[in-house]
């Protein structure tokens, strides 16, 4: 019988959030909270409106980990009701959905090519042991820049398969907490979910491992959220990649 941390058995595959997973979510965290404070500074001007900053601890954990970029969006604004339409044009891009969206994401570009970007190393030697037993792996990113951060770091080869948020925007995948991205990267390696692994540091991506139905649900404790992480159906809170068992 295995212990909690070690793979259990009949697991087949693997399927790996990317940032604060693979890599650190700093950089992502950073943009989020330029994007939306240099937004909610300009609408304190145009609404007169109090300035209240993103929060890069609590409104990023309840309203943007794990999403796709866009629903992120939306569920911020919301907490701070906040009504934007789809799309604007000219000066008034940035009072839009999309035009908040483009702005974070040239955000994690720009900073991404003067800081670049490191992977855990703890997750990069767990996942070469799972593929040792003959584990397939994949990465399940709601990122646009999934491919950007990859490329940095070096590991994209490390991986069967790849379904980043431009795939699923193109695919028309609802994004996490819902279960379709994981449940599409199980039909692509030919896997069912409960022969599957979900690994995950989002409270919303723990809920769409559980949701799918899939045999083993890990939580990284990256921001000292293990409880929400395990009332999301984890059946394993670990801090780091590292502590658990290398398959044998």
């Amino acid at each position: 019988m295995p212990g909690a941390l070690e793979l259990p058995a009949g697991i087949r595959a693997g399927f790996f959030d990317l940032n604060g997973v693979l890599t650190p979510a700093d950089i992502h965290v950073t943009a989020w909270r330029d994007a939306m404070n240099e937004f909610l500074r300009q609408w304190e001007k145009v609404e007169g409106i109090e300035f209240e900053s993103f929060d890069e601890r609590t409104d990023y954990a309840l309203y943007i980990d794990g999403r796709r970029r866009e629903d992120g969006i939306r569920e911020f604004l919301k907490s701070r009701h906040i009504t934007l339409p789809e799309t604007a044009a000219g000066e008034s891009a940035v009072f839009s959905v999309q035009g908040l969206s483009h702005t974070k994401e040239a955000m994690v570009r720009r900073l991404t090519a003067v800081n670049g970007v490191m992977s855990y190393q703890t997750s990069v030697r767990y996942i070469r042991g799972l593929l040792a037993v003959g584990i397939r792996c994949a990465v399940v990113s709601s990122s646009t820049t999934c491919d950007v951060v990859l490329q940095a770091t070096g590991i994209g080869s490390l991986f069967d398969y790849v379904l980043d948020g431009v795939t699923a925007r193109r695919e028309g995948l609802a994004s996490k907490p819902e279960p379709d991205m994981y449940l599409a990267a199980a039909m692509a390696l030919s896997v069912s979910p409960a022969e599957s692994a979900v690994f995950e540091d989002a409270i919303a991506g723990v809920r769409a491992g559980r949701c799918g139905g899939f045999g083993w649900v890990v939580g990284i404790d990256r921001r000292g959220q293990a409880e929400q992480l395990r009332a999301a159906g984890a059946d394993v809170v670990v801090r780091d990649l590292g502590e658990l068992t290398l398959p044998a």
